[in-house]
């Protein structure tokens, strides 16, 4: 009896411990997404820039024997893909829609080539749970909050970084104005498509650790197909958040939570199949699209004005 009654207490240690996980995981990809589009670029390639820094971080790591030295690797292939949508969309103003839907299909088939020799393979190298000594030992907390994954607490201090550089220095305002008024930017005196290119780049950076998570901690190791649509449900994130980093936070949790919860439903004596649990995430991500769409309809958007609008500098 007494085994009986601990049990679903430390399926639900397990669950919010696995939500954190997903959470973080999916937060870094979002956050470089709000960055991106704060300056003005909407990216939709994040799926490709996670599928590349999945393959990146865990070949790298594999090679060098360093999961640290496999992430550094993975922010930098991430930032590198995501300069191609730069390129088109920033440089060239290309349809920023299409450019990053050709990116998504340009990053998953190039991540599933080059991970073609390594696929199935378990590495030896991985990111462990820390243990934070005491803290660890606290009763519920101790598991949820201080034995997790390194790239948790990183995920969590990007954030913080994310929030003070957009909202308390000179380069984050300037950055925003590239989203707001890119002409009101221009003239003064910032180069907004160095700012935009320089957005695009972080973001990109960003989705490629949310991809190296999977691989190096979550899920060590490559298939085909790890990403599994999660970088759509980080597009989705960034309208859920309103484009603000503490609420994508706390979206990311929610996210996290849906994702983490189909391979516990017979631990929570759920009903129907896990299968049908698993579509919670997507399901949710249509969810936020329509809610959106209504609640922003009589009212002003969120979303910065210049989003998705190419620039073009006039001439005096």
């Amino acid at each position: 009896m007494i085994v009986g009654l601990a049990f679903p207490e430390t399926a639900l240690i397990g669950l919010l411990f696995a939500a954190i996980q997903f959470g973080a995981m999916i937060y870094l990809a979002s956050l470089g997404e709000l960055i991106a589009e704060r300056a003005g670029v909407l990216n939709l390639g994040v799926e490709g820039m996670m599928a590349m820094g999945a393959v990146g971080g865990f070949v790298f790591a594999i090679e060098t024997g360093s999961p640290w030295l496999g992430l550094l690797a993975a922010s930098i292939v991430g930032a590198l893909v995501a300069m191609i949508h730069g390129l088109f969309a920033v440089v060239l103003g290309a349809n920023q829609v299409v450019s990053g839907l050709a990116l998504t299909i340009f990053g998953v088939g190039l991540a599933n080539f080059w991970g073609t020799d390594y696929e199935g393979l378990r590495p030896d190298v991985q990111f462990v749970d820390v243990d934070l000594g005491p803290l660890s030992d606290i009763a519920w907390i101790g598991r949820i909050f201080f034995q997790q994954s390194p790239l948790a607490y990183l995920a969590l201090a990007l954030g913080c970084v994310a929030w003070f550089g957009l909202n308390r220095t000179r380069g984050g305002l300037a950055l925003r104005a590239a989203g707001e008024s890119a002409a009101t930017a221009d003239t003064a005196g910032h180069s907004v498509v160095g700012l935009r290119l320089f957005a695009v780049a972080i973001g990109g950076a960003l989705a490629a650790l949310g991809g190296a998570y999977l691989s190096l901690s979550i899920s060590p190791g490559w298939t085909v197909g790890v990403v599994a649509g999660r970088g759509w449900i980080a597009v989705a994130l960034v309208i859920f958040g309103a484009w603000k980093v503490r609420r994508v936070a706390l979206g990311a949790f929610l996210f996290g939570l849906a994702m983490a919860l189909p391979s516990r439903t017979e631990s929570f004596d759920l009903p129907w199949h896990p299968i049908l649990w698993s579509m919670l995430p997507y399901l949710l991500t249509i969810a936020v699209m329509i809610a959106g769409a209504l609640i922003l309809r009589n009212r002003p958007a969120d979303a910065p004005a210049a989003l998705g609008v190419p620039f073009r500098r006039e001439e005096r």
